[in-house]
């Protein structure tokens, strides 16, 4: 039996076979055993959450994870046989091929995973769907180009003249789409900084509108008149955009007159009237209210008030609510409001006698 084993075949022995085929079963029972002990650990942690997406990590992850392994132990069992160098080298091609494929299936994997656990943490932001649908693609592609050129590497070819052939057609290709370029960059530029988002109210120059569509090459805003507005991304990403959206509240400022005929104890009481007008309002509170300076035909005050809403029709009846309840008043004090005049002084001479 030992003069068996001693025998020699494609330049190992046969003993040398059986110790490597022991090693890659050893290999295989100690990866499911790993497999076990890291998939008990992953499901008494997922037992705590209620949410579906920690089963799909066990999902993800055990499958690219157990044939790495499997890949692993078959290498260093066979580190111990003389192969002859054509099969050496295909081994080698054929394992840089399968682990980096599995890396990159499980590196793929997670950072979709990641993504996805990103938007269930953002679900109420209503645009964070339609973000993931566009950065998904995206990071597979990267993932899957540096594999690649992983992979070429691995296996003897010139990486720099592919870069450099790559480089000279996307500059090619850049050029003649250079546009759309510019449209997408700025597409992932709007998803990622979030100046907007679906459903604010935005001002882009002079045009206004709801956000109603991100695409890829256009933004698309319902306007208050109705009509549609579509602006170019890279129009959107140069220009000074007012979101009312995140407008915690609104501070407004206005001015009113009375006329110079008012006398000095009205003049006193006019800031008290606007005071009590505003704070009888609700969701608005009084800021300041003086007399600021004389006008061509009025006596002037400034007033200052804020709307706790960026409600655009609460500020509206605030406004309108505060101007009825300031001419009540203003009538009821005798305060008359300015408005233009002229006096014309004539100076009327006698007339001339014979």
């Amino acid at each position: 039996m030992p003069e068996i084993l001693q025998k020699t075949f494609l330049g190992n022995t046969i003993a040398a076979y059986g110790i490597a085929l022991l090693n890659m079963g050893v290999g295989v029972a100690i990866a499911h055993f790993l497999q076990h002990i890291l998939l008990r650990r992953l499901q008494r942690w997922t037992q705590r959450t209620t949410s579906p997406l920690d089963d799909q990590l066990i999902r993800i992850i055990k499958r690219p994870i157990l044939w790495l392994l499997y890949l692993g132990f078959c290498y260093l069992s066979l580190q111990n046989l003389t192969l002859y160098p054509t099969v050496n080298q295909l081994l080698t091609v054929v394992g840089v091929i399968s682990a980096t494929l599995l890396l990159l299936q499980l590196a793929s994997s997670v950072a979709e995973y990641s993504l996805r656990i990103y938007g269930h943490l953002h679900r109420h932001q209503p645009n964070i769907r339609q973000s993931l649908n566009a950065l998904i693609p995206a990071v597979r592609v990267v993932l899957w180009a540096v594999g690649i050129i992983f992979i070429l590497d691995n296996l003897g070819f010139d990486i720099s003249a592919v870069v450099t052939g790559l480089g000279i057609g996307g500059v090619a290709i850049a050029l003649a789409s250079q546009g759309i370029l510019q449209d997408l960059f700025s597409y992932f530029s709007i998803l990622l900084d979030r100046p907007f988002e679906i459903g604010d109210f935005i001002i882009v120059g002079d045009m206004a509108g709801t956000v109603d569509q991100i695409g890829i090459k256009t933004t698309r805003l319902q306007s208050l008149d109705g009509e549609q507005l579509i602006l170019a991304n890279t129009d959107l990403t140069a220009s000074r955009i007012q979101n009312f959206q995140r407008m915690a509240q609104r501070r407004i400022a206005f001015n009113l007159g009375v006329a110079y005929e008012t006398n000095n104890a009205q003049l006193k009481q006019i800031p008290q009237i606007i005071r009590t007008a505003i704070e009888e309002i609700p969701q608005v509170s009084f800021d300041r209210a003086h007399f600021s300076g004389f006008g061509d035909f009025s006596l002037n005050y400034e007033v200052v008030y804020r709307v706790h809403t960026s409600d655009y029709m609460v500020y509206r009846d605030a406004q309108q609510t505060m101007n009825l309840a300031i001419k009540e008043q203003f009538d009821q004090a005798g305060i008359e409001f300015a408005y233009p005049t002229q006096v014309l002084y004539v100076n009327q001479s006698p007339l001339a006698t014979d």
